[in-house]
């Protein structure tokens, strides 16, 4: 049975430009994707995506397709085809591509920089944290036509996953958030997360591209050395007029961001977030900085700022059965837990605060040390400290902490407790599923 070509599977895209994944989603027309996961393998659903009304199926398993049906387009490997038309999609469109990436707020900058350049621009953006070798091409291949500005996305957790987005994705700006100490078991360090963060610093280098450079992040004036297009952004009390001036002063970080900087004719604009602490503050900056580069006027940039609203249990102030929570149990490694807490710290004195820590993953052999700073750390902000997940486990015997293995077992313990005047501080990597405690 032949293979369809890359050519071929473009031409059905542009008539059928929905690409779905999940059987269970499908609706009419769709192109359905039949992907290898690790539980699930998306060949075996084909049929039942064709019979929910999608137009085709895109499988590489022979055995699933049906003898005279047209409608299965086979394929050496359907991931690699996937990332073959975002590619060539990619390629068609001409519109400034920003990508983002970093150990640690990747998420919250993309969305801030999309609230400030939507106040002017028709932008898409990656949704949710769609920022892997899936997520990334399903982004591109989602990319309205009358896109002004697209921003991706991208997460890795190993060098050679940054260039091989950048390949997909053609970024023609760029931003890294900061070098910390994530994914530190598949980087082998912080040295390799340097190496593999900067693979786009690279690609704009090798593709005569602009990068963003937060001038106040450690590590990052440094891996910049080699480009030629570059646009620095800091902080100071006196923001410069001259162009581009990408300033920002910053008068409050505690219970909210307020920060000023000064617009193409020297005028200051001032914003008031739903934001605090300095880690927020640092995705702010890059906003602006961004907002100012693409000409948004200075009063939008602060309705866009002013307007947004962190979700996905990032940093979120919220109330639940009566409790007062600081949530941030999205992700979390070393870096910012510790930022997190000198946050939460700030605003919650010990008394009345409790620290709720899950386990932080992909650590390697740095884990057993990281867990017991994050405990020390934890104690330092708040009288009650209670621990979940197996990495934790040794601390909470050292430091005499309350410990479960799983969130199921610490929200049953949570809930039978009176927490009344108390703000409960979460903090974890996704995989600890701390959102149990806010059900039921």
């Amino acid at each position: 049975m032949p293979y369809h070509s890359a050519e071929a599977l473009y031409d059905l895209y542009r008539s059928h430009p929905r690409i779905c994944t999940d059987s269970r989603a499908v609706q009419r027309g769709d192109l359905f994707v039949g992907l290898a996961g690790t539980q699930v393998q998306g060949n075996l659903y084909a049929g039942k995506a064709l019979a929910a009304g999608a137009a085709y199926a895109i499988v590489d398993d022979p055995k699933v397709v049906v003898t005279g049906d047209e409608r299965y387009l086979l394929v050496p490997d359907s991931l690699a085809a996937l990332q073959a038309l975002a590619t060539e999609h990619r390629r068609r469109h001409r519109m400034p591509v920003l990508a983002i990436t970093g150990s640690n707020g990747k998420t919250t900058t993309k969305e801030l920089v999309s609230a400030v350049m939507s106040r002017r621009y028709k932008v898409h953006a990656t949704p949710g944290n769609y920022n892997n070798h899936l997520g990334l091409p399903l982004t591109v291949l989602a990319t309205p036509a009358e896109t002004d500005m697209t921003i991706l996305e991208m997460g890795a957790n190993h060098q050679g996953e940054i260039a091989e987005l950048c390949r997909i994705g053609r970024p023609t700006h760029g931003l890294i958030t900061n070098i910390g100490e994530a994914h530190l078991e598949g980087f082998g360090g912080i040295e390799g997360v340097k190496k593999g963060k900067g693979e786009l610093y690279t690609y704009l280098v090798n593709n005569k591209g602009v990068a963003f450079v937060n001038a106040d992040e450690d590590h990052l004036e440094e891996m910049a050395g080699g480009l030629e297009r570059v646009i620095r952004y800091r902080e100071s009390e006196t923001p410069a007029k001259s162009a581009p001036g990408m300033e920002v002063k910053v008068y409050t970080l505690h219970p909210n961001i307020e920060v000023g900087f000064l617009d193409e004719h020297g005028e200051e604009h001032r914003a008031v977030l739903k934001l605090s602490g300095r880690h927020n503050l640092q995705n702010v900056k890059a906003a602006i900085g961004v907002g100012k580069y693409f000409k948004v006027p200075g009063t939008e940039i602060v309705k866009g700022l002013e307007g947004y609203r962190s979700a996905n249990h990032r940093s979120q102030l919220l109330e639940h059965r009566g409790v007062r929570f600081y949530w941030d149990a999205y992700n979390a490694n070393p870096s910012s837990v510790e930022a997190a807490l000198t946050s939460f710290a700030a605003d919650h004195p010990a008394l009345d605060a409790v620290v709720v820590l899950g386990e932080m993953l992909e650590l390697g052999q740095a884990a057993p040390a990281a867990h017991r700073r994050a405990v020390l750390r934890a104690g330092q902000t708040a009288r009650t400290v209670v621990l979940t997940g197996p990495a934790m486990e040794a601390p909470a015997r050292e430091f005499d902490r309350p410990w479960f293995a799983n969130s199921t077992a610490l929200a049953e313990w949570f809930w039978g407790r009176d927490w009344t005047g108390k703000t409960i501080f979460v903090k974890g990597s996704r995989g600890n599923k701390l959102e149990r405690l806010l059900e039921g």
